[in-house]
């Protein structure tokens, strides 16, 4: 989980509305953000950040490569993901360890992202959001991608073709969909019942919630489709 109290990550007034979407693994959050960055927000997706610090030279390569040894490196020098989602989901200690060094380094990248944002409002894309607590005194409103834990496991195995045993390890650590809920003020039910055209259109609803919240213009009303399941 990402602690931007320890990050020393203060977005204070940012001028912006600050919304936080959030939901499980293979709820289909990023298909949300995609949506919402079309029509005008500034999407901080801190997955994102992630990766782009452990690709072979990101920053956070070596700092992972003196902490826990070559082994969770890859031959590319990126990280080595699926031995190092094995090694944290093992061992809390090593969850810890190799968030000491990426939470900082993911917290500063975010606040650099949020003070130059031009969007209508500003969405900050965390996984672990609920988990995190202390985001929720970062951002002005929470919205919650629902999904049931069946439709999560499918997804993620069609996806990235990680086994259902693991994906279901992903989900004991993460916050039940009851816990998001009771903190969620909007939520987007994105099941396996869910059309892409449904989709869209509760989330244009938000959007333009969103955007009288803020002050803003939304965009025209034309919806683009991303494929479900991301």
């Amino acid at each position: 989980m990402i602690d931007f109290v320890r990050c020393a990550l203060e977005f204070g007034d940012i001028g912006k509305l600050r919304l936080g979407l959030t939901g499980g693994i293979g709820s289909g959050k990023t298909q949300v953000a995609n949506l919402l960055a079309v029509w005008g927000a500034t999407v901080i997706d801190t997955d994102l950040i992630a990766h782009a610090l452990t690709v072979p030279r990101g920053a956070a390569i070596e700092p992972i490569r003196a902490a826990f040894g070559p082994l969770v490196i890859d031959g590319t020098g990126a990280l080595d993901r699926a031995s190092m989602r094995e090694r944290v989901f093992a061992d809390p200690g090593e969850r810890q360890r190799l968030e000491s060094i990426l939470h900082p380094l993911i917290g500063e990248e975010a606040a650099r992202q949020a003070a130059r944002a031009q969007g209508l409002y500003v969405v900050f894309v965390v996984p672990l959001l609920v988990e995190s607590g202390r985001w929720l005194d970062r951002i002005d409103r929470l919205c919650v991608v629902d999904c049931d834990e069946a439709t999560q496991i499918a997804r993620v195995g069609r996806r990235s073709g990680i086994p259902g045993e693991t994906v279901r390890r992903i989900l004991a650590a993460q916050a039940t969909r009851a816990q998001r809920l009771a903190l969620a003020d909007d939520v987007i039910v994105n099941d396996a019942t869910t059309s892409i055209e449904d989709l869209e259109r509760q989330v244009l609803v938000l959007h333009k919630a969103w955007c009288n919240l803020a002050g803003s213009v939304p965009k025209p009303n034309a919806v683009h489709s991303f494929g479900v399941g991301q």
